[in-house]
């Protein structure tokens, strides 16, 4: 079994910046890749970015693309999300969530994860 917990959200302001936590622990967790998605009101969960673990290749949804940084820590097991020049649309519910075995799903697709984090809110006023 495998938990994550994220922590860092908050109510921030448009042009903010923001930076996002996601611990992982477990006996089994040996993650191929960690993403973070997010679920805004009324609207299906998104792919914002994901790493593959040991390679730290990245990869980022066209929407946060040069504003937000996803790395890891691969010692201390905790996946990060530097969210910077935020914007109101970037309210939402964050989610990090790790897949732990092969799979031919895009790391893009919410079914292309194994485990997923409790969430954490995430307010861009204007």
């Amino acid at each position: 079994q495998v938990q994550l917990v994220e922590s860092g959200g908050g109510l921030v302001q448009a042009g903010d910046s923001l930076s996002l936590s996601c611990a992982a622990s477990g006996r089994t967790f040996r993650p191929y890749a960690m993403g973070w998605f997010r679920q805004a009101p009324g609207k299906e969960r998104e792919f914002v970015a994901a790493i593959s673990w040991s390679g730290g290749i990245t990869y980022y949804a066209d929407s946060v693309k040069g504003r937000f940084t996803i790395y890891r820590d691969i010692i201390k097991n905790i996946l990060y999300l530097q969210m910077n020049s935020l914007k109101p649309e970037d309210t939402a519910v964050y989610y990090c969530a790790v897949r732990t075995k092969p799979s031919a799903t895009s790391l893009t697709r919410a079914g292309g994860y194994d485990y997923w984090g409790q969430g954490t809110q995430v307010s861009v006023s204007s």
